[in-house]
């Protein structure tokens, strides 16, 4: 019987051969029980283009816990920020096989809010 991590795994490959056919940068996002990490790859050139994650020191004097919600928020918002620096507007959200709720759908919404369009 697969574990529930397989489960995810197998999910995001999914996830990651479509959006492969598309050809843009993807925002792929990570999530531990203590903390959550978001990266802008260009799979083309094999290349993390911006990253940003809960344990960056900047981060960690604004938050009181790195798993919660409001720490995604602040993620969400880091990696647009970081993104629109590069001149990258448009991108393919990658949610990694996990579930769009909580501290995903918060990522992804300060995303769009600060301007990258997925």
């Amino acid at each position: 019987m697969p574990n529930l991590k397989s489960k995810r795994i197998r999910r995001s490959k999914k996830t990651r051969a479509t959006i492969a056919e598309l050809g843009v940068i993807r925002l792929s996002i990570h999530r531990s029980n203590s903390h959550i990490y978001a990266q802008l790859i260009d799979d083309k050139n094999n290349k993390i283009i911006a990253s940003a994650s809960t344990l960056e020191p900047d981060v960690k004097k604004e938050i009181k816990a790195g798993g919660n919600v409001e720490a995604a928020s602040i993620i969400g918002k880091r990696i647009a920020e970081k993104g629109i620096k590069f001149g990258i507007s448009n991108i393919a959200f990658d949610r990694s096989g996990y579930k769009y709720h909580g501290r995903v759908k918060a990522l992804a919404e300060a995303a769009r809010e600060e301007g990258l369009k997925f």
